[in-house]
């Protein structure tokens, strides 16, 4: 299927092609594409791994947000670049695939899929977390299952609904985010001397580095929305300038959002002590503002993760999109957009059956297998970047080399750093996930005899 490269023109008003392949609707621009972002890492995400990362990394969640999210500034600068080059839905799996060839990039597909699959369930299961400690005469469940079909019918209306529900959403979460720390800075001015350094010193529980960058490898996952904003490149005004720049806005500011919210946390509630580490964030609540702050944290981080879980299930239904389109996944079923919302419905109900999981699965395991999926992508674009500028585009001299070689490098070696730094049960499991992957590939190949499916993107 051929997909022009005018990326300025909009398309809302063209008529779906046959087979039910349409285009998908340029609505957004670059505000919209960097709320789109924040509301998919969302502000408070901070708080969903909290206290499985302090007692990891030893009360250095600061420190280890910094490590990340200096890995993360190079990681999306290659984002940024490929999404100029490359201003088409698909993401990792688009920049890999015409870089590297269908194969590998249907591997960093298959990675993606990992963390997009995964990351819609981690916000339905904290949504039920923490609303059925507020109303503990519900069982978690239903709020779960409430939520994804909520969730779903608005993707199924189309990206315009989610990018409205987001403005509202980011508001929701600033206001908390303002009350939180004047309630936490007034909390600990009547304490009498706060040592500021120990955010980042450790409580003594878990020392050393590595512990560090353990911490900071789970929390990778924090990062995933530069990687949902460059699935939208199809529904982008001017994707060529608007996704680069909403990528490095988005991954800057939520980075720092999570370093002062860790830093003021663990300076309320210096402590690893919690009495349920997965809602380990309602003791700091408790701590800083006692029981209104904490209904108050609870209504906004439910709003957080619903609005998550809106634009992450919108990302994963384009990934499966795209590549249901080139016939990798059956194109009949995933390539299909619906004429009157112009949005992947059959991928969008997909991934809202998938979902269901999270009624029986653990919270710590869904953050580490999102963090391998998202570093093994990461690590896939980085490369990307040397791959087709460098080797393919030929481009030559010292600004060519440190804007192609060097800084990608960088990125290159840092995400792959934190990828060993996962524990080994997550590198097991993400491996075993690979081989699921390949082992299709093979089958749909026919033992790699035929030539995997790509997606025509030229002119």
């Amino acid at each position: 299927m051929s997909h022009p490269q005018d990326t300025t023109a909009p398309h809302g008003d063209e008529k779906p092609q046959a087979g039910g392949e349409g285009q998908l609707r340029r609505a957004l621009g670059v505000p919209s594409l960097v709320f789109f972002g924040l509301v998919y890492m969302v502000p408070l995400t901070v708080f969903t791994t909290y206290g499985i990362v302090t007692q990891v990394s030893g009360g250095r969640v600061p420190l280890a947000y910094v490590i990340t999210l200096l890995a993360m500034v190079f990681t999306a600068r290659s984002y940024a670049k490929m999404a100029h080059e490359l201003p088409y839905a698909g993401s990792a799996y688009t920049y890999t695939q015409k870089s590297f060839g269908a194969g590998i990039g249907f591997v960093a597909g298959w990675a993606l899929l990992l963390d997009y699959l995964f990351l819609p369930m981690i916000n339905y299961l904290v949504i039920g977390i923490y609303l059925s400690a507020a109303f503990p005469m519900i069982p978690s469940w239903v709020f779960v299952l409430t939520a994804i079909v909520l969730v779903t019918l608005l993707n199924v209306i189309g990206i315009v609904s989610v990018a409205r529900a987001n403005i509202v959403i980011i508001v929701a979460q600033a206001i908390f985010i303002i009350t939180f720390a004047a309630l936490g800075i007034a909390s600990m001015s009547g304490t009498g001397s706060v040592d500021l350094a120990v955010p980042f010193t450790g409580d003594g529980t878990a020392e050393g580095f590595g512990n560090v960058m353990a911490g900071a490898a789970i929390l990778c996952l924090s990062f995933l929305g530069f990687d949902a904003v460059s699935t939208l490149s199809e529904e982008a005004k001017d994707a060529k300038r608007t996704v680069p720049r909403a990528i490095v806005i988005a991954t800057i500011t939520g980075g720092l959002i999570y370093i002062v919210l860790s830093f003021l946390a663990q300076l309320v509630y210096p402590s690893n002590d919690f009495a349920d580490v997965d809602s380990g964030a309602l003791d700091v609540m408790a701590a800083a503002g006692g029981e209104f702050l904490t209904i108050f944290f609870t209504a906004a981080y439910v709003a957080g993760a619903c609005g998550s879980a809106l634009t992450s299930q919108a990302s994963v239904s384009r990934i499966l999109f795209a590549m249901g389109r080139d016939g990798v996944l059956p194109k009949r079923f995933f390539g299909r957009l619906s004429p009157r919302f112009h949005s992947p419905i059959p991928a969008t109900l997909s991934v809202g059956v998938v979902s269901l999981f999270a009624l029986a699965i653990d919270l710590g395991f869904l953050s580490e297998m999102i963090s391998f999926g998202a570093l093994i992508a990461f690590s896939a674009v980085n490369l990307a970047v040397i791959k087709h500028f460098i080797i393919d585009g030929k481009r030559r001299g010292a600004h060519a080399v440190m804007s192609f070689i060097v800084l990608p490098g960088i990125g290159f070696c840092l995400t792959l750093w934190l990828w060993t730094s996962l524990s080994p049960r997550t590198l097991l499991i993400g491996l075993v996930w690979l081989v699921i992957g390949t082992s299709y590939l093979t089958f749909v190949t026919r033992g790699f005899r035929r030539p995997t499916p790509m997606l025509d993107l030229s002119e």
